[in-house]
């Protein structure tokens, strides 16, 4: 993404399938293997390690990546080069991240991205709906039942979104 200087930032996306929760997201003007590999670490830690990851042809993932993988004891998977559809999920994430988020915010630096990108994992994550969840959130959330009382706005992301909620009355 562009910053206002016409700087690029490179958002890194670890996402788990099951519930389209992303579970890693960190920013950096000069992506490496080494760096990429330490965030990987960090999206898996504790041995919270998937037994399968999937990635691009990217050049990104140099030995230091393929070695932290090993370590984790995490199967490589390769999609075939220019096949964006063999990672879907995935190219739908970083694209519903640029439709709703970035491609509305101008960025100044890292960390702006870093805290506009937090405050949209919390949107994402606790109040946008998936259909492919049956119209729940990664996270999930109970139904509000009219008898809660009536309909509250809460602006997120800096009222980019909102949360809508039933507030006693």
């Amino acid at each position: 993404m562009p910053t206002v200087t016409f700087r690029t930032l490179y958002v890194f996306v670890a996402l788990s399938l099951d519930r389209r929760r992303i579970v890693h997201l960190n920013v950096t003007t000069h992506p490496t293997a080494e760096w990429t590999a330490l965030q990987l670490r960090q999206a898996f830690m504790f041995d919270t390690a998937p037994r399968f990851l999937l990635r691009d042809h990217d050049k990104i993932y140099g030995h230091a990546v393929v070695e932290a993988l090993e370590q984790m004891d995490v199967e490589l998977i390769v999609t075939a080069v220019r096949c964006p559809w063999q990672n879907g999920f995935c190219e739908r994430v970083v694209g519903t991240l640029k439709r709703e988020c970035l491609n509305h915010v101008i960025m100044f630096n890292e960390a702006h991205a870093r805290r506009i990108l937090r405050g949209y994992l919390e949107y994402y994550h606790g109040s946008r709906t998936h259909l492919g969840l049956d119209k729940d959130t990664p996270d999930g959330r109970a139904v509000e039942p009219p008898e809660m009382g009536p309909v509250q706005r809460r602006p997120m992301v800096g009222g980019l979104h909102s949360r809508y909620y039933r507030a006693a009355a």
